[in-house]
């Protein structure tokens, strides 16, 4: 068993095949399948099954994926080490992120960090709950993670295994078309101030379906019209008139940009962010960038 091997059979899981694994590696299909059949034959399993065209790994497969994601974590640590002697000048860092905490805070943490280390590549893999964040930091998908914890409910048993850095609170605020949508004033918008609203929710899980549903439970007649998996269609169709968005605060300068009325919501409900991570050494550039991101504060709005 060879890196090669290893980088090949993860290059495939992740692209979902070998043609794209052969592509984003900029190598022969032959080579990938060659790798394959040699990482198999070292480990005297099979780790695909071919159904179709379709490549499905099989429970050995499965299994490897995060010893062979461990391994790879290790070299690029071994390189990065002896990299930063001179210098964080290069290396890779991942971070695994939900939408909201994409906008703020990881958008401004990527900008201060790129300014102070402009050669080092920092790829963000989205995530739409928590768990993908914690999913991705385990199997090694990414050695960073944004999590944005509801105030109001116990910290869940897997945050407790991570170390986790503490970096803003942020509240809720409705989003709506125009200021006719929403109650007179300027004022905080409380729950029962939406009766009868028509509301876009967030799928179960996420803070924005959380929120929403603490202003159903009040606001009398309103109902939930519209659920969203991707967060890039939520300002469109508050744009579009369908209905009310309840979200977390960093998409009021979006939305504002964007021509809508954005109010403050009056719900015990917040949301705590945090920068998380496994438990041991971080390589440079991922120690960098929490060093970055916990040095100052950055506005939650």
């Amino acid at each position: 068993m060879d890196l090669r091997q290893l980088r090949y059979f993860l290059a495939v899981v992740d692209e979902g095949g070998v043609h794209r694994a052969a592509e984003a590696l900029f190598v022969a299909q032959p080579s990938i399948s060659q790798a394959i059949r040699g990482l198999e034959k070292d480990l005297d399993a099979s780790l695909f099954h071919r159904v179709g065209r379709r490549l499905v790994l099989t429970p050995a497969g499965e299994a490897l994926i995060p010893a062979a994601r461990e391994v790879m974590h290790g070299v690029e640590l071994a390189r990065s080490v002896v990299d930063a002697v001179d210098g964080l000048r290069s290396g890779r860092v991942v971070v695994s992120c939900m939408p909201s905490q994409a906008v703020s805070p990881l958008a401004p943490l990527v900008g201060r960090f790129q300014q102070r280390y402009p050669g080092v590549h920092v790829s963000v893999r989205a995530a739409a709950t928590t768990d993908d964040v914690t999913t991705a930091l385990r199997v090694g998908d990414a050695e960073l993670g944004l999590i944005a914890h509801p105030t109001t409910v116990p910290v869940d048993a897997e945050l407790t295994e991570l170390t986790v850095h503490p970096l803003q609170t942020q509240h809720y605020v409705c989003v709506a078309r125009g200021a006719g949508d929403l109650p007179t004033g300027s004022g905080p918008v409380r729950p029962q101030d939406l009766a009868g609203a028509r509301l876009i929710v967030g799928q179960v899980g996420t803070g924005m379906r959380r929120a929403a549903e603490l202003v159903l439970a009040k606001a009398g007649g309103s109902a939930a019209v519209v659920e969203i998996e991707h967060r890039e269609a939520l300002l469109p169709l508050v744009l579009a008139g369908v209905g009310v968005a309840v979200v977390a605060e960093p998409w009021r300068g979006l939305a504002e940009a964007a021509g809508l009325t954005v109010r403050d919501l009056e719900i015990p409900e917040a949301l705590a962010v945090n920068l998380v991570h496994r438990p041991g050494p971080l390589s440079p550039a991922a120690q960098a960038f929490l060093n970055s991101a916990t040095t100052a504060p950055i506005s939650a709005d």
